[in-house]
This record gives C-alpha cells, structure tokens and sequence, in this order.
C-alpha cells in the first residue's frame, strides 16, 4: 500500500484531501509550516510533521521515518496581489520549494505524485470554455510559479520515473465539516459570508461580460 505525504496537509484543501484518503483506507501524513494551516483540522490519527518544503533534511526525515512512497503537493503560496508585489517570495516558496520536495522524492524513489495546480495558468483566455488544451498565459507571479511548477513536475517525473498529475482549479468551497471550514480572508466563499454578516451585498466586480446581467460566470 502506498504511503501519502500530503504537503499544506493542514491547510482547507489540504485537510480535506487527507481526512478523505483516510477514511478511504489510505496511510496518510501531514506536512506542514503551519503558516495558514490549522492542525486541528486533522484527525488525531494522521500524523503531522511540521517542515517547511524548503528545508530537504525535514523532508528526508519524514519521508524515511513514515516510509512514504507516494507524495500530495498542496503547499504553496496563493494570493495573487501579494505575489505582484513579493515576486520573489513567490518564487522561492512555489518554485524553490518544489524544486526541493521533487529531489527529495528522487532521492527515496517516490513513485507517485500528484501537484496542486491552478486554472491562474490559463490568464485570460478569450474562449468560451477552457479546456487542458487551451493555451497558458499566466497574467500574474501567482499563476507563473504554478506554470513552471507543471513543468517542473512533468521534467522530474520524465528523468525519475515518477508517476506524476497537475490538477488545475480555483474557488474551491464548501465544508466536510465544520472545523473543515474555509477561514482564508481573501477566499471567495469567506469575502461572500464576510459581507453578509455585515448586512451588506457581496461584491461583484465586472459588468460587461457576455452574460445576462453582465457579470462574470464561472
């Protein structure tokens, strides 16, 4: 059976992903800096090893100590303003890293792994559905470090005979549970509810799209 470490295990994705494979039979860890992540969105039995993927010798460690043979990458940085104004933060912490967490996962002979991705690759494409096929013209550092990530993913995967997927989203919402929730700030669901709770309408920006009332569908 495969051993899954699950980088940003502790974040709103992440702990979702590993209650998920968990209860579906998996052996689940978390990796996590903790930096957005909440360690008591996981379940007592899903180990956590607090690393960030920066640092190989943390890396190698639980990867030995857990015996890990497949690997979930969610870690990463996501705002997109604040990859505009610190670039280079951004390309340390989702290129970098991931540069690192790949030669750790050569090293130990991971043969499974699967990278969190983002439709912010795509830009603004002028078609009417998007598709894997359509063109990526990332229009910001966010949506560049998760293009050169895929590349990056499918070269390592290529040279080291690593299974490898990209899986491209955005807006994810909802909650399994309620320690579950989505409590990032600048998140859709939560700016919605934010609004809300103010008494005020949630604010919708555009009003020229090709749709009923103008704005944009998603």
């Amino acid at each position: 059976m495969t051993t899954w470490l699950i980088t940003g295990g502790a974040g709103y994705i992440g702990a979702h992903v590993a209650r998920a494979m968990a209860e579906s039979g998996e052996r689940v860890v978390v990796f996590d800096d903790l930096s957005t992540g909440i360690p008591a969105r996981l379940p007592r039995d899903i180990p956590l090893v607090k690393g960030s993927t920066l640092d190989r010798a943390a890396l190698d460690a639980a990867i030995t100590e857990y015996g890990v043979t497949g690997m979930v990458h969610l870690a990463a940085k996501k705002q997109v303003p604040e990859s505009v104004a610190q670039p280079l933060f951004y390309y340390r912490e989702n290129v970098q890293g991931l540069e690192v967490l790949l030669g750790a996962c050569a090293a130990a002979g991971i043969q499974h792994f699967v990278f969190s991705s983002s439709a912010a690759v795509y830009g603004m494409p002028d078609v009417d559905l998007v598709t894997e096929d359509t063109p990526c013209v990332p229009i910001n550092p966010y949506g560049e470090t998760k293009l050169a990530g895929e590349w990056l993913v499918r070269a390592a995967g290529a040279a080291y005979g690593i299974d490898t997927v990209c899986l491209r989203y955005f807006n994810v919402a909802g909650a399994a549970a309620p320690e579950l929730a989505d409590v990032g700030v600048f998140n859709l669901i939560p700016m919605v509810f934010e609004k809300l709770d103010m008494g005020e309408p949630p604010r919708i920006f555009g009003d020229d799209y090709a749709t009923p009332d103008g704005t944009c569908v998603r």
